[in-house]
């Protein structure tokens, strides 16, 4: 027994996704996190640690996550390869039976939607090949010379060449589309194709009540002795379909030098030019390749025509004086997706815009002296013989908010799996630092909890700082609950070092 999963169960799936985020009722988050990359890796700079797809690692992952981003219905588009124009590229073209029983000419793919039949131009606008001056003395197709530039709904050349190209305009990226979507790899669709009224023409140009109407049709045979030069006017397209007809042109050579498709008719899923009817026949008769078009014509679903199984997420991360989630001054080496993450102490949906997913205490003393380095450790007496470990993620000497995390790695557990890998230093037990415990001590300073502090926002010399997060008794929790939602993309990456005045343009591509 042999299956496969179709391109278009893929196309529907990324359709699926972007609907998913849409919904009211899902909350997508982009999470940035992993201070300490090369704690985790000693040359992770170098060799990222390739992300592992386990229950167990998602909960390491969760542990080193800072800050939460919401997805917006606006931040998630599909998205195809990009293919640049080039002046002497040999493109592919559009044919519906391109599969590993008749590969692409010339990139020999064995999938429409892998082969080179559509770019993107200086403009950019996208169009599709639908001819590529493939002949019987050409039969890899030969090289564009001239960009395709126009807007025409109907399929033409692009200029005056004579390269053989036949084009079919498809949609312009907008300018604000550019800004957000643009990728190295990929080409933004339009958000949606079937409300879109900046591209109805094309779109209704389609026109659905009209189903298999042929655009263009080669030459693989030119055929000998067929007679004298000679114009045949109204040579038939036969097949499930009806209506198309063809104009050929017998050169003095005895040959076919052209055929031009002038009714396309309406109904094929298949069809072959009619010469015996023309009465056209030699020592070798010609043959021809009739392209049959999707079903409801080129441009009625762009996503099928070019094949959008690919979903661009973007996410752009600022430095909010108002809202300081992620924090500055330390490092990032993993970005990832989470889907329906919960408030903390709650089985409530998070909903907001941005969530800090770290822990924090609100330090009080000589802050100004004081120093806690990122990545370097805490401890804290919480009781007899029980010692709270913790990694700093940033300190922040004004507000004495103290930024931290916890992970396995603080117990003797090696991240990202449950080995044992060595005898920690305070104990096996992971305990939570409170506002009953003793002093934080750093590696060179060390200071108080302001237990009397509860609150979002604290004054001092008559400005008020917001602290992102709320405290009690000089503690506050993560923002969302830690583990919950679905973990459903992450990227491990070298480290980014974030500072005050930069932002951070996360550009995330699912393939499905």
């Amino acid at each position: 027994m042999s299956a496969i999963i179709t391109d278009q169960f893929r196309i529907l799936s990324a359709d699926n996704f972007v609907s998913s985020i849409g919904s009211t009722t899902n909350s997508y988050y982009a999470f940035v996190g992993l201070t300490n990359s090369t704690d985790y890796k000693s040359d992770w700079e170098d060799l990222p640690r390739s992300p592992v797809d386990s229950f167990d690692n998602f909960n390491d992952v969760w542990d080193t996550i800072i800050a939460l981003k919401k997805i917006s219905a606006g931040d998630v588009r599909k998205v195809i390869r990009k293919n640049t124009w080039e002046s002497g590229t040999i493109y592919d073209t559009y044919r519906q039976d391109i599969s590993r029983l008749r590969r692409s000419n010339p990139s020999d793919r064995t999938s429409l939607y892998e082969s080179n039949y559509y770019v993107i131009n200086s403009d950019f606008r996208v169009y599709m090949c639908l001819s590529n001056g493939f002949d019987p003395d050409n039969t890899d197709g030969k090289p564009s010379l001239d960009e395709p530039r126009f807007t025409d709904l109907e399929p033409r050349a692009a200029g005056v060449s004579g390269d053989g190209y036949i084009w079919k305009y498809m949609y312009t990226i907008k300018p604000n589309e550019i800004v957000k979507f643009d990728s190295i790899d990929y080409i933004v669709t339009p958000i949606d194709w079937e409300n879109d009224a900046d591209n109805a023409a094309v779109r209704e140009n389609a026109d659905p009540e009209i189903s298999g109407q042929i655009k263009v049709a080669f030459i693989t045979n030119r055929g000998s002795n067929l007679g004298a030069a000679k114009v045949y006017e109204n040579v038939k397209i036969i097949g499930d379909g009806s209506g198309a007809s063809a104009t050929i042109v017998v050169g003095t050579d005895g040959t076919v030098e052209s055929i031009d498709v002038i009714e396309g008719g309406t109904g094929y899923t298949f069809g072959r030019v009619d010469i015996e009817s023309a009465g056209i026949n030699g020592d070798v008769n010609p043959t021809f390749d009739v392209i049959i078009p999707p079903l409801k014509g080129h441009g009625f679903d762009v996503y099928k025509d070019l094949g959008a199984k690919n979903v661009l997420v973007y996410t752009r991360i600022e430095n909010d004086n108002l809202n300081p989630d992620f924090v500055v001054g330390n490092k990032i080496a993993r970005v990832g997706i989470i889907k329906n993450p919960e408030r903390s102490n709650s089985s409530i949906v998070l909903n907001s815009d941005k969530a800090s997913a770290s822990y924090a205490l609100k330090l009080t003393g000589n802050l100004n002296a004081a120093t806690y380095e990122p990545n370097s450790k805490i401890i804290q007496e919480v009781g007899i013989g029980q010692t709270a470990v913790g990694r700093v993620i940033s300190f922040d000497k004004t507000t004495g908010v103290l930024k931290y995390w916890q992970d396995r790695s603080m117990v003797g557990f090696d991240t990202g799996t449950t080995t044992l890998t060595y005898e920690p230093e305070y104990g096996y037990t992971q305990y939570r630092f409170s506002s009953e415990g003793g002093l934080i001590v750093g590696e060179t300073s060390t200071l108080g909890i302001q237990t009397t502090f509860t609150g979002v926002s604290t004054a001092i010399n008559s400005k008020t700082y917001n602290l992102g997060q709320s405290f009690t008794k000089g503690l506050s929790n993560p923002e969302v609950k830690k583990y919950s939602g679905e973990m459903i993309y992450i990227d491990n990456r070298p480290s980014i070092t974030r500072s005050l005045n930069q932002k951070e343009d996360i550009k995330v591509i699912l393939q499905f």
